[in-house]
């Protein structure tokens, strides 16, 4: 069963709408593209399809019902920045285990040395910080996955590496997924089909 946005109206307290009247569907083992100028929405749809927010209208269901509020999230996010979505207190090891307990040939074909793990994640680059966050998403129980510029901020060998283990596993696993991107030629070469917001 797919995953569904269905007529969804987001907006910012009183201000305009972002969008209303919006759906998507993606099927298992789909890899879908987003694009659109900034401002458009596109981080606000990956929100809601993951659970981040909730719409003001409009449902998101996973199997034909609404997605769980507890346990381990289907729908994974990996963000641009990467330094938000961890606990700057934690190490690393705590950090990547804290879904599941990805083992060394996992972390290994994310470019993940075991030295790492036992960082802050303070005292890694970006490009570093952003392997653990992409391994950490791709859980054994994760069907989705939300990929909001996931690359953009990071080097060419590193974009490449951290893709082509993500597509492995989207592969193997039949995940469907979201690509976020700006950047034309990458959802070209990824993706199904492409959505673009005005």
């Amino acid at each position: 069963m797919p995953l569904e946005g269905r007529s969804l109206a987001f907006r910012y307290g009183k201000d305009p709408w972002v969008f209303r009247g919006f759906s998507i569907e993606i099927g298992e083992g789909e890899i879908v593209g987003l694009s659109g100028p900034s401002g458009c929405g596109k981080t606000t749809i990956g929100r809601l399809l993951s659970g981040y927010d909730i719409p003001h209208e409009g449902a998101v269901l996973l199997d034909g019902r609404p997605l769980p509020r507890s346990g381990y999230h289907p729908v994974q996010h990996v963000f641009q920045h990467p330094e938000k979505a961890v606990n700057p207190r934690l190490r690393m090891q705590r950090i990547l285990n804290e879904g599941w307990q990805p083992d060394a040939a996992f972390r290994a074909s994310f470019g993940i040395a075991d030295e790492w793990l036992g960082r802050y994640p303070g005292e890694l680059s970006g490009g570093e910080l952003q392997r653990f966050c992409v391994a950490r998403a791709l859980g054994p129980q994760t069907r989705y996955l939300i990929a909001d510029e996931m690359t953009t901020m990071l080097d060419a060998v590193t974009q490449a590496q951290i893709w082509h283990a993500v597509l492995d596993v989207v592969r193997e696993r039949r995940l469907g997924m979201l690509v976020v991107s700006h950047e034309r030629r990458l959802l070209e070469r990824l993706c199904g089909r492409i959505i673009r917001l005005e």
